[in-house]
């Protein structure tokens, strides 16, 4: 079973507890963790607000921006078609480890100074979480964003999932709140139950 860290803190508190932690002490409980899992494992990764965007002279696809990531304005060197003025992007600032083992690092390109790079989904390795057209080109947000924020939150992908190995003698954990009330317990935490609605129903009803 994959087990959404967001999933159970809406049933108990645990984001004081690391995944570590947590996978410790569902194991030494009963509970085999095989493994844990970040749905985007990459950091420094920011939303900017493309303030500036130019083509490069004597260039028929790369494009000088400048980008607002909250506490600075970055100098970016872009190559995708469809980057423009006024877009939120999600961009990878000085230090972001990319698949591939790529690491942004400030650079020139043909004598522009980049400090950093907006990023398609699938140079993120993330595509798989988005239909195909969102993949096409730079990842730009529909809604608007805060600029600044990390770019992990504002994808709705800064979250941790354990792989628990179901064994045929805890058929009771066949069930996120169960682990969830597992987790209080271990925990000594209070369990939230999921808000109800269930209908009343007249003696003609329950007669059917």
């Amino acid at each position: 079973m994959l087990l959404s860290r967001k999933f159970i803190n809406q049933y108990v508190d645990i984001e004081d507890i690391s995944s570590e932690k947590l996978a410790d002490v569902l194991t030494n409980a009963g509970l085999e963790v095989e493994g844990i899992e970040r749905l985007l494992d990459i950091d420094n990764l920011k939303v900017g607000y493309v303030v500036e965007c130019e083509k490069m002279e004597d260039s028929d696809h790369l494009h000088v921006c400048k980008v607002d990531v909250g506490d600075e304005l970055l100098p970016i060197v872009c190559g995708a078609d469809n980057v423009a003025k006024d877009q939120q992007v999600v961009v990878a600032t000085e230090g972001a480890i990319l698949p591939g083992n790529f690491e942004i690092k400030k650079t020139q390109l043909r004598g522009e100074p980049s400090h950093g790079m907006i990023c398609s989904l699938s140079e993120l390795g993330i595509e798989h979480y988005f239909d195909e057209e969102k993949a096409q080109g730079i990842y730009t947000f529909d809604e608007k964003v805060e600029t600044g924020q990390n770019a992990r939150e504002a994808l709705g992908l800064d979250d941790e999932v354990l792989d628990v190995k179901q064994t045929p003698n805890r058929s009771d954990f066949l069930s996120i709140f169960s682990i969830a009330y597992e987790i209080s317990a271990l925990f000594n935490r209070k369990l939230r139950l999921p808000d109800l609605n269930v209908p009343d129903l007249s003696e003609k009803d329950a007669s059917i």
